[in-house]
């Protein structure tokens, strides 16, 4: 006969000490991330490049996470998470060094793929590092958990790197993260050994196909506005018959997205290794949560870009107003992601996810509706404060909904659909605001200068509007035009057109979020629709066993 140990306090703690190490390897993908935008003036004014150079920044460090994940997912089921995910946290400080001390913007687009290249590895080994430390309703737990070191990580983003950039610098914000990273592989050794599965072989050319997609996708979204959205612009590095290589892009890359699920069904008939198990998504539940957090994650990198950009470079403020600003946002994500999993019990994932995007989408056209030229205004605060309760309990809703509908020996193969669908999302929610708020600006500055034909005449001749269009403060702009032969009244038309513009273009461009938002909510329709613990109306299909074979040479 045998009597179960009764858990201590002591051995409470000692439980949870593993999930620090954890969520600090999460806080510090999201720290470095949510640090971009907070350093944007900084980072014009130390390089002397455009706003749209930082975004590429997050792009960048976004899209090597998104191409390479899968990759990631492999080698820790190969090599194990733990060795893996200390691999990497090295890698990653390698990347803040580099970082913290670039001297040009080159090298920190540099910085931010090789931060991304460990971040493709570290996502599903963190996953994968929970399954293999706890079960059950702990196991939610720590999913909530990690959803929180996520938003509290891009908390801390704003105020530290707020504060550090307006009163020394932006360099120092990423320059902690060296010291954080030598401490997260310090506490690796708290975690539980994991095993290594040598028989898992790595399917290079599924990694081609999804690397390959999914830069075609990001940069076509990137470059949008920069290449042109029908007709090529001289800034396109080539052309198709006249048309712009940017919407191209896209839909190839859609294409061989299509192609690598083509070639994973045969990888899988054939008894080899596939880069990701489609298992993980067999269900339409499964589908909806993966396309729901595509969706709320795009949103987020949307509206995470806009904000800085507005009160940075649309009113001149520092990065601490910044940080002030995006404070009731990012706080309350961080808190309804630890809070949601209490509400578990009480409403379904399709209720839960519904609602969710119900709230995104009224934060979304309440701002449209409020929003003037101050963000710390509170009827502002309000709207930020609704999407994050909205989002914040999505992302982890979304996230639990994947991890407890698969078998733990998949929990890396979760982890990098995880992965890839919130850093491909990120990337093209950044794009898509950036490139969607650029070209409503040219439109509307266009459209009111061709009410003035002689102010236009005189700008045309000295300036090339069709490419030259971009988002900045009332200051620069007058430097600009005061280098020009434009009349002083001509002048002051100018800045009052570009004022009038620029806020009519992140209104409507919120108006246009808001609708995608309200399309999200047919997706959140298909979540499960039962508690834990209930047996639902209509059970899904059990899933075949998948059996793994040795890849013939």
């Amino acid at each position: 006969m045998t009597t179960a140990a009764i858990p201590t306090a002591s051995n409470l703690k000692e439980s949870w000490l593993p999930m620090i190490a954890i969520a600090l390897g999460q806080a510090l993908m999201s720290f470095n991330v949510a640090s971009l935008p907070v350093a944007l003036s900084g980072m014009v004014h130390s390089f002397n490049v455009p706003p749209t150079t930082v975004a590429t920044g997050i792009v960048m460090y976004s899209l090597a996470v998104a191409a390479f994940v899968m990759l990631g997912g492999k080698l820790t089921q190969r090599f194990g998470a733990l060795h893996v995910f200390r691999a990497v946290v090295l890698l990653f400080g390698g990347a803040q060094v580099l970082m913290t001390f670039s001297p040009t913007a080159n090298l920190m687009l540099t910085a931010q793929l090789l931060a991304g290249l460990a971040g493709a590895a570290l996502v599903p080994s963190l996953v994968a590092l929970i399954a293999n430390e706890y079960h059950g309703q702990q196991q939610a737990a720590a999913l909530g958990a990690l959803g929180s070191a996520r938003a509290g990580a891009g908390v801390l983003a704003f105020l530290i790197g707020g504060v550090l950039g307006t009163y020394i610098g932006w360099r120092p914000a990423f320059g902690i993260l060296i010291v954080v990273s030598a401490v997260v592989l310090l506490l690796s050794f708290k975690l539980k050994p994991t095993k290594s599965r040598p028989e898992v072989q790595i399917d290079l050319f599924g990694v081609l196909l999804t690397a390959a997609a999914i830069t075609l996708i990001s940069f076509g979204f990137n470059n949008l506005n920069r290449w042109g959205l029908g007709l090529a612009r001289d800034a396109a590095p080539f052309d198709l018959l006249g048309m712009s290589p940017a919407p191209f892009m896209i839909v190839i890359g859609i294409v061989l997205l299509q192609a690598f699920i083509v070639w994973t069904r045969r990888r899988t008939a054939a008894g080899k290794t596939p880069l990701l198990a489609l298992e993980v998504v067999r269900s339409p539940s499964e589908r909806a949560a993966v396309y729901a957090m595509f969706a709320v994650v795009a949103l987020e990198g949307a509206l995470n870009f806009s904000v800085p950009l507005y009160i940075q470079i649309i009113q001149g403020r520092t990065p601490i107003e910044t940080a002030i600003a995006m404070m009731p946002f990012n706080l309350t994500v961080f808190f309804t992601a630890m809070l949601i999993i209490k509400l578990y019990d009480k409403l379904t994932p399709q209720q839960i996810g519904r609602w969710g995007f119900v709230l995104c989408t009224i934060a979304l056209l309440w701002l449209a509706w409020v929003v003037r030229n101050d963000w710390s205004a509170p009827v502002v605060m309000i709207g930020l404060i609704v999407f994050g309760i909205g989002q914040g309990s999505l992302v982890t809703l979304l996230f639990n909904v994947l991890v407890t509908a698969s078998p733990k020996e998949l929990a890396g193969d979760v982890g990098s659909l995880r992965g890839t669908t919130n850093n491909l999302a990120a990337a093209v929610g950044t794009a898509f605001s950036g490139a969607l708020l650029v070209g409503l600006l040219s439109a509307f500055i266009l459209g009111s200068l061709g009410q003035h034909p002689e102010l236009k005449a005189e700008l045309q001749s000295q300036i090339d509007l069709d490419n030259n269009i971009t988002f900045v403060s009332n200051e620069r702009l007058l430097t600009a035009l005061e280098s020009t032969n434009v009349s002083p009244e001509q002048i002051k038309e100018a800045v009052r057109i570009n004022e009038e513009a620029r806020l009519r273009a992140l209104k409507i461009g919120l108006l246009i979020m808001a609708a995608l938002s309200l399309l999200a909510i047919f997706p959140a329709g298909r979540l499960p629709n039962y508690k834990p613990g209930e047996i639902p109306a209509n059970p899904p299909l059990p899933k075949p066993k998948r059996e793994e074979a040795l890849e013939g040479p």
